[in-house]
């Protein structure tokens, strides 16, 4: 069940990457959600995010290293 909450995170993600804010919040909330393997996924994830748009950056001050 947990893969298929980091698959939905990942969607979810993609959707709201045009806004910086609401992207932020959303990050917060899988880092609740996730296993701390999951979150290493995560991070990959959002850099190669980050690529693409640097403004969100930002985000990853929610994943603790």
């Amino acid at each position: 069940m947990s893969r298929a909450m980091f698959e939905y995170t990942k969607v979810i993600l993609k959707k709201v990457s045009f806004d910086v804010s609401l992207f932020c919040k959303e990050v917060e909330k899988a880092v609740k959600r996730l296993l701390p393997h999951e979150i290493e996924e995560l991070k990959k994830f959002i850099i190669l995010l980050v690529n693409q748009n640097p403004d969100l950056k930002v985000s990853l001050l929610y994943i603790k290293n």
